[in-house]
């Protein structure tokens, strides 16, 4: 979801699946270049990457995705689309507490599911979790999948469909 237009196509595309009568969650991930750009912010005000706090690095990591799910949230709605959109934490998505490289532990899916019967489409920030005592944790790089596909698990999902902006099938890594 790269830019404004990539994230109408989604809502659009969102919205044609629901009007086929299934209830959808999405878990997209930041715009393109967003975590990078924001991390990037951070190495900006102290050049040294040793003495930056893992916890604070999660907190800046963690807003792309929270940008990418309100707006899509809104591209829906202004299609007439109900949808609602969470951060991981207010699902909750429970992780450990390594930061930076978090693992999920559990899911609630009471959030989720009530607001699908609501007729809702559900978007989750992929990427990010909280630990037990509540800060923010990101699962490191490709995390979005890693939580669509936990997601889908957790509230029984009848598939999870993963769509990437890469223009093909790689062996190696496309960002390369």
């Amino acid at each position: 979801m790269g830019s404004v237009e990539r994230i109408q196509n989604v809502a659009q595309r969102v919205a044609k699946w629901v009007k086929a009568g299934h209830q959808v969650v999405v878990v997209p991930s930041a715009m393109s270049g967003e975590t990078n750009r924001l991390l990037g912010l951070a190495k900006d005000i102290n050049p040294n990457c040793a003495d930056m706090s893992p916890r604070e690095m999660d907190v800046i990591a963690s807003t792309g995705e929270q940008v990418s799910v309100g707006l899509l949230a809104i591209a829906l709605q202004s299609i007439g689309q109900d949808a609602v959109s969470y951060a991981g934490w207010q699902v909750p998505v429970r992780t450990n507490n390594a930061f930076m490289k978090a693992r999920i532990e559990s899911i609630d899916d009471k959030r989720i599911k009530a607001d699908l019967d609501a007729g809702r489409v559900v978007i989750v920030t992929g990427f990010q979790g909280a630990d037990a005592a509540g800060n923010i944790t990101t699962l490191g790089r490709g995390g979005s999948d890693t939580s669509a596909v936990a997601i889908a698990a957790a509230i029984k999902a009848d598939e999870c469909l993963i769509y990437t902006d890469v223009g093909g099938v790689y062996t190696p890594d496309p960002r390369v």
